[in-house]
């Protein structure tokens, strides 16, 4: 049965080719409860400019619970039809995250250690985690072109629905990028975890379409999500989620990254000045 939902989309993930849905992105976001929904599939490039949603924005829809593959406790079958962006992305004017911050981290998980607790209790497979330290972002060399299998069978499905056979699948980002970080756990003994968020691996393109050597985009991916987002004068926090292959797997979706209380309560005196 289908259901409304209204959603503050926090995650995008970098999209894949799909024989079945042309391609895939993992979209995910919590409600104003502050529970965490996942909508899955949204072939999100193939969806007219006007359902384009981007990252903190309210959006409604009509989705049911999955009852086949995707038995996650989270995951929705999005009716993209029925999707309705609701204004414009909240703002982060003057560095102020308090209206994010106060939908996202409602339901702040004390470590990954916990979350794992709750997925054996009761099938927990999203959530956000702060962390005790980010050590380093590390780029592992992986596969540079995707599986000749998965073009395959996306050029077969564009023959038989209205979707253009020569629109290019994304293209395929040649490494892993891994958050190396710790969590306020004893029971933590660290972790090495994939970031698959879309922003990242647009990033890495954008640094190349610009004419730099792949060393070059990797020292500005690093830049950006590790010692921008990390940095001493923020405060990250990483949303979580599992791998619907491999369901025991966690990689990081996407950074929650407010500027830290003595960044903010610095940010604030100097708008007293003026």
């Amino acid at each position: 049965m289908k259901e409304r939902l209204k959603i503050l989309i926090t995650v995008k993930t970098y999209p894949i080719p799909s024989g079945k849905y042309g391609e895939l992105v993992c979209t995910a976001g919590l409600t104003e409860q502050g529970q965490f929904v996942r909508l899955y599939p949204i072939n999100f490039r193939d969806q007219p400019y006007s359902k384009q949603y981007r990252k903190y924005q309210w959006v409604e829809i009509e989705a049911e619970r999955h009852h086949g593959r995707d038995s996650r406790r989270e995951s929705f079958r999005p009716d993209c039809d029925t999707l309705v962006i609701l204004g414009e992305p909240i703002p982060t004017l003057r560095g102020d995250w308090s209206e994010r911050a106060r939908i996202v981290l409602q339901n702040v998980a004390s470590s990954v250690e916990q979350l794992r607790e709750q997925q054996d209790k009761n099938g927990t497979s999203l959530g956000i985690v702060r962390p005790r330290m980010v050590h380093d972002l590390v780029a592992e060399p992986t596969d540079r072109e995707w599986k000749k299998s998965f073009l395959a069978e996306l050029r077969q499905s564009r023959i038989w629905d209205d979707r253009p056979v020569s629109k290019q699948p994304p293209r395929k980002v040649p490494y892993n990028f891994k958050y190396v970080f710790d969590c306020d756990d004893p029971r933590c003994k660290g972790h090495r975890m994939m970031n698959e968020d879309w922003e990242l691996g647009s990033l890495y393109w954008k640094m190349i379409d610009k004419g730099c050597a792949e060393e070059e985009a990797i020292a500005k991916v690093r830049e950006k999500f590790l010692t921008q987002m990390c940095g001493p004068d923020r405060d990250p926090h990483f949303f979580l989620g599992t791998v619907l292959s491999h369901p025991k797997n966690w990689v990081v979706i996407g950074v929650f990254w407010p500027p830290a209380a003595k960044q903010r309560e610095t940010d604030r005196r100097q708008l007293n000045l003026f």
